[in-house]
């Protein structure tokens, strides 16, 4: 049985992190380097579904 918390393909891990710093910055949230618990939770959705938003967007352009 696998973790549901391990990645499918663990090498995306780095290209996610470096796109969740860019949605950040379109969306204004200042993020650092390493542990960045201390932002509010609607900032941390803002940035969450931007994303989100951003890859069904790639997806949908990918199908046609």
């Amino acid at each position: 049985m696998t973790n549901s918390n391990s990645k499918i393909v663990p090498e995306a891990r780095e290209a996610l992190n470096k796109f969740k710093y860019e949605v950040a910055s379109e969306v204004g949230v200042t993020l650092k380097d390493g542990y960045n618990g201390n932002i509010s939770a609607r900032d941390a959705g803002r940035i969450g579904g931007q994303m989100v938003k951003k890859l069904i967007q790639q997806a949908e352009n990918n199908m046609k």
